[in-house]
């Protein structure tokens, strides 16, 4: 989160930059500069900025495997499923039947989560 005692405008900045430099390196903070009052730029620390840069990656990576976890689990449902023959079997003449069956299962679905 960016403190408001990090944002500056990029004036000062430029009259100041070398105390901005060291300040940025101490606190480890970044710094947001704004041109006309409005948030332009954001200068970090490089070694945070890499190190926010790596922890990204590894939160994708994380991500990517929990869903390919989860694509695993359900292919394995739906495989069960069929053998057990707890499926329906869907022609040209019914998919409109089951759309507006996922349809309707979303919106009941969707009015549960939504705070009263």
């Amino acid at each position: 989160m960016i403190k408001l005692e990090n944002i500056h405008p990029l004036t000062d900045f430029k009259r100041n930059a070398k105390a901005f430099v060291d300040r940025i390196k101490a606190t480890k903070s970044p710094i947001v500069l704004t041109v006309n009052g409005k948030a332009e730029v954001v200068i970090q620390d490089a070694a945070a900025f890499q190190e926010m840069t790596e922890r990204l990656q590894q939160v994708e990576e994380e991500l990517r495997a929990l869903k390919l976890q989860a694509l695993k689990q359900d292919l394995d449902v739906g495989a069960r499923q069929l053998q057990s023959g707890e499926h329906t079997d869907y022609g040209d003449d019914s998919l409109a039947t089951l759309h507006e069956t996922i349809k309707s299962r979303g919106r009941k679905r969707l009015a549960q989560t939504k705070p009263s």
